[in-house]
């Protein structure tokens, strides 16, 4: 199985065409007041409009009010909402868009109960951060908790970076990661380089994986 990689808090445009040329699958677009990555909606608008087709834009929200989240579907063609707080189902459910929601797996909480209470997501987000933490703490979780056939998409998040990454990917098998301040040079500046080593770590374990089906 292909790993996905999605390069999050993304606050420029020529860095958002610099993470699609090199291979990442998604990005994500953070609007959240107190975030050093935090973006407006024209902005966002400006970041939307220079990316390819087929790379998918994620909106994260932690705790916003109904009319935040619908004034920035107004104004930017997102794909993909991701829900970093207390939010229950029937508000994440309530925009008619497909969402992800994040699980905050620090002090070694299950996944599992959250999960639950989420029928209809699109899948999880693990993250490093503790309950009612905003997430980009950079803060990586163990690993062996990250549930082996998950019922629905699993993204791996929480500290990983070039020098981690293709250990967690052997390790947890997700069907995505999310990287954040793992490839910047300082909060909301991606680092192109750094993003490239990231994503090559990642195609890396599949070459090998692909190499070993076929031998």
């Amino acid at each position: 199985m292909r790993t996905r990689v999605k390069i999050c808090g993304l606050t420029r445009a020529d860095e958002a065409c610099t993470a699609a040329r090199l291979g990442a699958d998604a990005v994500g677009l953070v609007f959240h007041d107190a975030s050093p990555r935090g973006v407006d909606v024209a902005t966002a608008r400006g970041i939307r409009s220079v990316l390819p087709p087929f790379v998918t834009v994620t909106a994260l929200f932690m705790d916003a009010p109904e009319q935040r989240v619908r004034h920035v579907l107004d104004g930017v063609a997102i794909d993909l909402l991701q829900f970093h707080g207390g939010e229950d189902a029937a508000y994440c459910e309530s925009f008619s868009r497909p969402y992800i929601k994040v699980v905050p797996m620090a002090d070694g909480a299950d996944p599992h109960a959250l999960m639950a209470r989420h029928p209809n997501a699109a899948g999880f987000v693990l993250d490093g951060h503790g309950a009612g933490e905003q997430g980009g703490s950079g803060r990586v979780f163990d690993w062996s908790s990250v549930p082996s056939s998950p019922e629905r998409p699993i993204v791996l998040a929480g500290g990983l970076h070039p020098g981690n990454v293709a250990m967690a990917v052997r390790q947890a098998n997700p069907w995505a990661v999310d990287v954040s301040s793992g490839v910047e040079s300082a909060p909301g500046i991606k680092d192109a380089r750094r993003m490239a080593s990231f994503i090559s770590e990642v195609q890396g374990v599949q070459d090998v994986r692909g190499n070993a089906a076929v031998d």
